[in-house]
C-alpha cells in the first residue's frame, strides 16, 4: 500500500460503518494497569504475520508506572505510552528504527515533569519519542500570550489517556486498532477531549493516526495541533534528504536564514550545530492529501509522512543535527501552526477556532520505505502533487523574534 493510499484507507476506515470486532478494555478509571496479552493464535486468527498485543507496566525512577501497550503486527514492531499522551515511543522492522537517541532514556511519567520549568522548556525533560503530539491548547515555544506563560508545545504529550481500548478486526485484514481519550480541561479555560486512534494491519511496514479533537464547552475557543515526528538513524544520515510537494519555504529565524541553501539537506553530526527549523506550506491533491518523505543518502531506505492539509494545513521542518548524544535527530512535524509563541501566530492566520461540541479531525500516516523502489515510488507521488508548480523560497523569516 502505497503511503497516501494509506492516508485515504484511514479516512475511509473513520467513516465506514464499524465491523465486527474483538474489543478489550485495557485501561479506564475503574481498571487499573495490568500485565496483558492478546495472540493472533489465541483468537483463531490464522495469517502468514501473526501478530500480538501487550500492555506493560515500567518501574523504577521517573518512570515509575508508566504504561507501555506494545503492538507487533507480524512486520513492524510499535510501542505506544498511554501515559504520556498515547504518543508513539518507537517502531521498528527488523533491524530498521522508525525514532531517535533521545539524552532522555526513560519513558517519563508526567508526574515527574514540572512543564513550567526551565522557563516553559520543563517538556524537554521527557522528550523522546517517535510522535509526540503537541497542543491542543497551543503549541510552539514558550512565551507570554495575553498575560499567560504559554509552556514549550502544550499539554498534551503529557497527559494520561483516561481510557485505552484495543479494537482488532474479524475479518481480513484483520486491522488492530488502540484507541485512548485524553482529556484537556480548566475551570473557565478549557473543556477538550481528543479521541486518539492509531491503525495498522498484520504484515504492514505502516501505521496512522486519527485523533478527533472535541470542544465539549459552551463557548467557541482557539486550538492549535502539531505533530512532533522524529527520525535518526538509520532514516537520517550525512547527505540525507528531505523532500515534499513545497508551496512555500522560510527560515523559522535568522539561524535558519543562514543554512537556507540546503534546508533540504542534512549535516552529519556537528558539534554545536544546535538546531534550525523551516517553515513550510506544502501542496496537496484534490482532496487535501499531502506527503513528505525523508530519505537517507543512498535513497534506498526513507520514511513517508502524509497527511491532509484541510485540518493540518502547515508545515515544520526540525533540523537538530548536533552530536549524537545531544540528540542527532529531525522533526517532521504537520501542524494547523508553525513553532513560534501562540501570539506570533494570530496575524498569520495560523490559530483557527473550534465552536462549542465541534469537533475537529487530524490524519498522518507513517510508512516505512525499505528500499530504493519504495523510496522512488514516494518521491513520485510527491512529484505528482507538485505537478510543476513552482516552489516559493522567503528568504526573510515571517516573524521578526527581535522585535519582542
Amino acid at each position: 500500500m502505497t503511503p497516501l493510499k494509506l492516508l485515504a484507507t484511514l479516512g475511509a476506515l473513520s467513516a465506514a460503518t464499524p465491523v465486527s470486532a474483538w474489543d478489550y478494555v485495557l485501561l479506564d478509571t475503574d481498571k487499573a494497569a495490568q500485565p496483558w496479552q492478546i495472540t493472533s493464535a489465541q483468537l483463531g486468527v490464522k495469517t502468514d504475520k501473526p501478530f500480538s498485543v501487550t500492555l506493560r507496566t515500567l518501574h523504577g525512577g521517573r518512570q515509575e508506572g508508566v504504561s507501555i501497550v506494545d503492538i507487533d503486527n507480524g512486520t513492524m514492531k510499535l510501542s505506544v505510552v498511554p501515559t504520556r499522551g498515547m504518543n508513539v515511543l518507537h517502531a521498528s522492522v527488523g533491524d530498521v528504527r522508525m525514532g531517535w537517541d533521545s539524552p532522555v532514556k526513560d519513558v517519563v511519567n508526567p508526574a515527574f515533569i514540572e512543564l513550567n520549568g526551565r522557563n516553559g522548556l520543563g517538556w524537554l525533560e521527557g522528550f523522546n519519542e517517535l510522535v509526540a503530539r503537541c497542543g491542543y491548547e497551543w503549541v510552539g515555544h514558550p512565551g507570554v500570550d495575553n498575560g499567560e506563560l504559554l509552556t514549550l508545545h502544550g499539554r498534551a504529550a503529557n497527559i494520561p489517556a483516561s481510557k485505552v481500548t484495543l479494537h482488532i478486526d474479524e475479518r481480513p485484514p484483520y486491522a488492530i486498532t488502540l484507541r485512548g481519550e485524553l482529556k484537556e480541561q480548566a475551570f473557565k479555560k478549557v473543556d477538550f477531549s481528543v479521541a486518539t486512534e492509531l491503525v495498522t494491519e498484520p504484515g504492514s511496514a505502516a501505521f496512522a493516526l486519527n485523533d478527533t479533537l472535541i470542544n465539549n464547552g459552551d463557548y467557541t475557543k482557539e486550538y492549535q495541533a502539531l505533530y512532533h515526528s522524529n527520525f535518526g538513524t538509520p532514516l537520517l544520515d550525512e547527505g540525507a534528504r528531505f523532500v515534499a510537494p513545497v508551496k512555500q519555504v522560510s527560515p523559522f529565524n535568522d539561524k535558519a536564514k543562514g543554512d537556507l541553501a540546503d534546508w533540504q539537506t542534512y549535516r552529519a553530526p556537528t558539534k554545536d550545530y544546535d538546531e534550525t527549523v523551516y517553515n513550510v506550506v506544502p501542496y496537496a491533491d484534490d482532496k487535501g492529501d499531502t506527503l513528505t518523505v525523508l530519505h537517507n543518502k543512498a535513497a534506498n531506505l526513507g520514511v513517508a509522512v502524509g497527511f491532509n492539509t484541510q485540518t493540518l494545513p502547515v508545515f515544520s521542518l526540525w533540523k537538530n543535527t548536533d552530536t549524537q548524544g545531544q540528540g542527532y535527530v529531525t522533526g517532521l512535524e504537520p501542524g494547523t501552526s508553525f513553532s513560534y509563541n501562540r501570539r506570533y501566530q494570530r496575524p498569520l492566520n495560523l490559530v483557527p477556532t473550534i465552536g462549542p461540541k465541534e469537533q475537529r479531525q487530524f490524519r498522518i500516516s507513517y510508512s516505512l520505505l525499505a528500499d530504493k523502489t519504495a523510496v522512488d515510488q514516494a518521491l513520485k507521488q510527491i512529484s505528482n502533487i507538485q505537478k510543476g508548480r513552482e516552489t516559493q523560497v522567503r528568504p526573510t523569516p515571517l516573524v521578526d523574534l527581535n522585535d519582542q
